[in-house]
């Protein structure tokens, strides 16, 4: 059964917001800056012209190919099945990581000492219900998640640079390795924009909503990315490095610590927002690969009255759960920018591909694309990258296996006859 195609221009937009806002701004500078130093605003600039040459691949893709799965719909239908199953599978894998980080961030901020893990499983068991009863449902809830969360940072943003300190203490010495790293880590939060890809069956006119939503919502995050981090680099400086909620600390800094609350609030709401917009787009590109019986068919069933598909979504929801027992939140980042950057990898070479009227940018922007993704994955935490590779020859191994299976049953049933 087909999905529904309910989600507006501004619904797909929102979706992608609500992934990229959520994704890092609350929770990836520590880790950025811990890396990049005095150069954590290159590494932003480096990774935004990545995710923008991502993005312009993506959306010429998208407008070819309108069906649920992004990259992995577009990898098969351009170069092959097995590319296809590399980026669906390292997508899923990544962004599954992603999840598990937008849950212990919400927790951070929202949880009180002690009962993080437990709340932030509740968070991700409680929006893959909202999932399961449609789409129109997640994409309203969406939208309410990313005006709260835009109203928390401006409020960060406004009164933090009121009063810029003087004595905020210098950033460590920039390094290229260190601002290339910084960069990857960066990379995790703009990959949002995935999202509205792997919609593709749900969007109202894709061939033209798709490819405005993903370019309006990457120039929206970079430029709340940019003025985010430059308050934080400017009140903070190197204490942005041990802070577990950076903007919280900014307003201390600053003399307003009574706002505290209102930005924990916010950084729960976007957390929230990205969770959900990330549930949703993982269980899109799982039933992409279910329809193919490259994962388990039995999660290829779309419900019939929510026309959602609820058994994809609830198997990712209990990884989910089992990774925010498991993990912490750095290793998820690492983890989830190594299945990221593999998967645009692929989508660069899937629109470099493409010839005539489906070309819609120079071919320039994919193989930049393409290097920006190589460079930025080799200069990720070693144990992220190891897992990773790990985890992605699992894949390709599950992969072969059932097709040497298959193979087996149509040469046996050919010889009974």
């Amino acid at each position: 059964m087909p999905l529904a195609r309910r989600l507006s221009l501004v619904d797909a937009v929102a979706i992608g917001l609500g992934s990229m806002i959520g994704a890092g701004v609350f929770a990836v500078w520590a880790p950025a800056i811990g890396v990049a130093g005095s150069g954590v605003l290159i590494a932003l600039a480096i990774a935004a012209v990545v995710a923008y040459c991502n993005a312009t691949s993506s959306a010429q893709l998208a407008a070819v190919h309108p069906v649920a799965g992004g990259t992995y719909a577009y990898a098969r239908a351009e170069i092959g099945p097995w590319w296809g199953f590399v980026a669906g599978w390292s997508f899923v894998i990544g962004k599954i990581a992603s999840c598990a980080a937008m849950a212990m961030t919400f927790a951070a901020y929202a949880a009180p000492a002690g009962w993080q893990v437990p709340v932030a499983v509740a968070a991700v068991a409680a929006l893959a219900v909202v999932n399961c009863f449609g789409v129109t449902r997640t994409a309203l809830l969406t939208r309410i998640l990313v005006v709260c969360s835009l109203l928390g940072l401006a409020v960060a943003v406004g009164f933090g640079l009121t009063a810029v300190p003087a004595g905020a203490p210098p950033l460590p010495d920039a390094t290229v390795y260190g601002v290339l790293q910084g960069a990857g880590l960066l990379f995790f939060a703009f990959a949002g924009y995935a999202r509205i890809a792997t919609m593709g069956e749900e969007v109202v006119d894709p061939a033209r909503t798709i490819p405005r939503a993903i370019v309006l919502a990457l120039g929206g995050a970079v430029v709340v990315y940019a003025v985010v981090g430059t308050a934080v680099v400017l009140v903070l400086g190197a204490d942005a490095v041990g802070s577990a909620a950076p903007l919280v600390d900014l307003l201390e800094r600053a003399g307003w610590p009574q706002l505290g609350p209102l930005i924990r609030i916010a950084a729960a709401t976007a957390s929230l927002g990205a969770l959900l917009a990330l549930l949703t787009g993982i269980g899109r590109t799982t039933l992409a690969m279910a329809r193919e019986s490259d994962v388990p068919r039995f999660l290829a069933k779309v419900d019939a009255r929510h026309q959602v598909p609820q058994r994809a979504e609830i198997a990712i929801a209990v990884i989910v759960i089992v990774i925010v027992l498991a993990a912490d939140l750095r290793g998820a980042i690492g983890f989830s920018s190594f299945g990221v950057l593999l998967y645009y990898l692929i989508a660069n070479a899937s629109a470099f591909r493409q010839t005539g009227p489906a070309r819609r940018y120079p071919r320039a922007l994919q193989v930049v694309g393409a290097l920006g993704c190589l460079v930025l994955v080799s200069t990720l935490p070693v144990l992220a990258s190891l897992i990773g590779m790990v985890v992605v020859l699992v894949g390709v191994g599950y992969r072969l296996l059932r097709l040497r299976l298959a193979r087996a049953d149509d040469q046996s049933a050919a010889s009974e006859r």
